[in-house]
């Protein structure tokens, strides 16, 4: 809760305001109107309103600090983690980080396993908050015991009081979106949503968000954002560089049903909209902001030519933030090697700007 404590008395006092504990900072994340990447979608007055949900303002960094308090409240309440329990979690990074800062203020060990291709900050990040970090093949499927999801299972069996959160099968990380994200959406817009492009991983945000969205407004048009390689678009499992969304299983926290259509899109455009976002919006987006919002920007060009545009607001939930990333999407050499930037791409997204609008202009750079 946020407190207030009332002032003395004094003229020129005032009274304080602060949170009991970090994890009432959680939530009610701002909406910003894309402004630099939405031009070229056709003329001003035809294109929709697009408005990033940024969730990088979370405390936690990501959409999965609402999901980390919410799992553990849940198991408190059923028995299933009791004081002094261990806390085991396959993770991609996020919602480890979420489950690990509340774990800190309640004093539970974590060990989180990770697969390897989970960026070094990512992992840094979790053994700041005290956590233990086991790496995995990423090349392996979700059946083989060497991989992520196979070794968290042996170690919640191996190790006395052990709770795995589950955040693939556990009802808390839907029913936390449901309860917080799809509301502060439906406010922030005063009901005139029209369109929730969101990416998935467990299918939790998505889910859960368009629940809610859905219950009040049943035309609302759910788009989901999916890497080139994941099954939950339909498409072919294999393995993709894009971190935290996308899946080579069906979790029990998605709900295909809410989800009207689906935007695939690759390591090479989610990776070069990411660095996009920041250099000319000033956001600093993860990887999976990349592939969200190339998917909101296709929308928004149909939208536009449809000429359906002017009635539309297009919410696009960003994740996380690119601090998670800086020995990756931010580096050059890196990208580079990896075939996702051409060899003179330090200024990838600006050189190129003005000519490709002449020239009929792109989504990406």
């Amino acid at each position: 809760m946020i407190a207030t404590l009332a002032a003395p008395q004094s003229r020129d006092a005032q009274a304080m305001e602060y949170a009991d504990s970090i994890l009432d900072l959680v939530g009610r994340t701002p909406l910003v109107r894309l402004n630099r990447i939405t031009r070229g979608l056709g003329p001003v007055e035809g294109q929709p309103l697009v408005l990033a949900k940024l969730e990088m303002l979370n405390p936690g960094g990501s959409v999965k600090d609402r999901i980390g308090a919410a799992m553990i409240d849940a198991a408190e309440r059923d028995g299933s983690l009791r004081p002094g329990g261990t806390i085991v979690e396959p993770t991609s990074g996020n919602t480890g980080h979420g489950l690990a800062m509340t774990a800190a203020l309640r004093g539970y060990r974590c060990i989180f396993v990770m697969a390897d291709k989970q960026s070094t900050e990512k992992r840094a990040l979790l053994r700041a908050y005290g956590a233990e970090v086991i790496v995995c093949p990423s090349d392996v499927p979700p059946e083989s015991p060497e991989s992520y999801y196979s070794v968290a299972r042996r170690l919640t069996r191996d190790i006395p009081g052990a709770f795995s959160p589950g955040q693939y099968w556990n009802p808390a990380n839907p029913a936390a979106h449901e309860a917080t994200t799809g509301p502060e959406i439906w406010r922030q817009t005063a009901g005139r949503i029209t369109h929730l492009v969101a990416s998935a991983g467990t299918g939790g945000t998505i889910s859960g968000t368009a629940r809610f969205l859905k219950a009040r407004k049943p035309e609302l048009v759910v788009v989901g954002a999916d890497p080139e390689g994941s099954v939950l678009s339909g498409d072919t499992a294999r393995p993709y560089l894009t971190e935290g969304v996308g899946e080579d299983f069906l979790p029990a926290t998605f709900d295909p049903a809410v989800v009207d259509r689906w935007i695939r899109v690759s390591d090479r455009d989610a990776f070069r909209m990411a660095r996009r976002i920041t250099r000319e919006e000033g956001i600093l987006a993860g990887e999976s902001c990349g592939t969200a919002t190339v998917a909101a920007l296709r929308l928004a060009r149909e939208l536009a030519e449809a000429g359906t545009g002017p009635e539309a607001v297009v919410v696009v939930i960003l994740p996380d933030s690119g601090r998670n990333y800086l020995s990756k999407l931010y580096d050059d050499e890196w990208m580079r090697q990896r075939g996702l930037l051409e060899a003179s791409g330090a200024r990838i997204g600006v050189d190129k700007r003005s000519r490709d609008r002449r020239a009929g202009p792109g989504l990406l750079e």
